[in-house]
């Protein structure tokens, strides 16, 4: 299946990029995207736990079960003063 990936703030810092289609096997999860981004960049790994998940402009849990067409964005902690 086909997604698009949004990246905000830190993240799209650390992925280089604020936007990216990605390709997950039938049945994958949100854990699983977050798997293979981190095999490929692992930082993201100790970014990952404290993001919040969206998918269709709805936040998820990571569990959830992702759609052909899906867009997912990766919101990190916004803090401000």
């Amino acid at each position: 299946m086909n997604i698009k990936v949004l990246f905000f703030a830190s993240c799209r810092d650390l992925i280089g990029t604020g936007e990216r289609k990605m390709t997950l096997p039938d049945g994958a999860t949100v854990m699983d995207l977050i798997s293979e981004l981190a095999s490929e960049q692992v930082r993201f790994t100790d970014l990952a736990p404290s993001l919040m998940v969206s998918v269709n402009q709805a936040y998820v849990e990571r569990d959830s079960e992702l759609q052909d067409g899906d867009e997912v964005a990766f919101i990190p902690p916004v803090s401000g003063g």
